[in-house]
């Protein structure tokens, strides 16, 4: 009897639970990591958005500290270039008192050689020329134009406003070296402008030596001096009087102006006696004289005009202080 081959079902059912078994765990697979996925970013965007604020607190701070550093450098800079201007003038002081050091040794030497002849002369003096000598008064009154120049300090006061510098700066050098030869030697020299300001500011409050290069740097250094003015005396007077006045001192004020914009004299007056009160002999603690520069002539909404009221006030001041004024009449040199 012949056997009959078994038909083979494809589509069994262990196949097909094979089959669903494979499909269920690919699904689960995905959507397992589907569940983990938004878990993953989420806490990869919490640690990027820490970074983030991290840099940027960094970057904060580095930008202060360059804030900081800039303003440090611009500092550094502004003072280099004040310290590469200062020694510009120290080295144009020292060329100038090297050059000329030569020809204050000549002119040392030729008042010796004078002193030593008059010496001379005075022993070959006859009998009679010695009576006559000795009969000479030993004291007299030291003036020259009028002016008392018998001062053992001297302080030059001097209106560096924009009229001044452009209509009479040459004629202000020319009557301080006038002013300065009519004092041989002083203990000490001060250059103020009206404002309190100092030609020399490593000698501000303090007394310049009296030295022929000195002088010669003064009437130098003043002809590019450029300060701020407000076109009135009185500030430097009073800063004057207040900051050199000695018990022990002879002083005397030059102050060279062309006007007044102040609002009144008689409450300039009045503060100056204040200041610079008289001594029981009636003299006062620092002479006053003052000369004027015929520069501004222009009416002011005021009695007459600045010019008229700077020599107003001026020559009160010289009179009442011991003083004298001179008018100058012109401003050429």
């Amino acid at each position: 009897m012949k056997k009959r081959r078994r038909d083979i079902d494809i589509f069994s059912l262990s196949f097909l639970d094979c089959i669903c078994c494979g499909f269920g765990a690919i699904i689960l697979l995905f959507v397992l990591s589907k569940f983990a996925e938004p878990v993953v970013i989420e806490e990869i965007k919490e640690n990027m958005q820490a970074e983030i604020i991290r840099l940027e607190k960094e970057l904060f701070e580095i930008r202060g500290d360059t804030r900081i550093l800039n303003r440090d450098l611009t500092s550094k800079k502004e003072q280099l270039s004040r310290d590469k201007n200062r020694l510009a003038r120290l080295q144009g002081d020292l060329s100038t008192i090297t050059g000329r050091f030569a020809a204050s040794k000549d002119d040392a030497m030729v008042q010796n050689i004078i002193e030593g002849k008059l010496a001379v002369a005075r022993q070959e003096l006859t009998d009679e020329m010695k009576r006559l000598y000795k009969r000479l008064p030993k004291k007299t009154t030291r003036s020259v134009g009028g002016i008392p120049v018998d001062s053992e300090y001297i302080v030059f006061i001097i209106d560096t406003s924009g009229s001044m510098q452009q209509n009479a700066w040459s004629l202000v050098q020319r009557k301080m070296q006038e002013t300065l030869e009519i004092y041989p030697k002083v203990k000490g020299i001060q250059i103020m402008n009206d404002m309190g300001n100092f030609l020399f500011s490593q000698y501000a409050g303090k007394w310049i030596p009296d030295t022929p290069a000195r002088r010669r740097a003064i009437i130098s250094t003043l002809g590019t001096w450029r300060s701020f003015s407000n076109s009135s005396p009185v500030e430097g007077i009073t800063a004057a009087i207040n900051m050199f006045f000695s018990k022990d001192k002879k002083i005397s004020l030059y102050v060279f102006g062309d006007e007044f914009s102040g609002p009144a004299i008689q409450p300039v007056i009045n503060e100056i006696d204040r200041i610079n009160k008289a001594a029981k002999d009636g003299s006062r603690r620092v002479r006053i004289h003052a000369v004027g520069f015929p520069v501004v002539m222009e009416k002011t909404d005021r009695p007459g005009n600045t010019g008229e009221r700077f020599a107003t006030l001026m020559r009160a001041l010289c009179q009442r202080n011991g003083g004298t004024f001179v008018g100058l009449n012109s401003t050429r040199p």
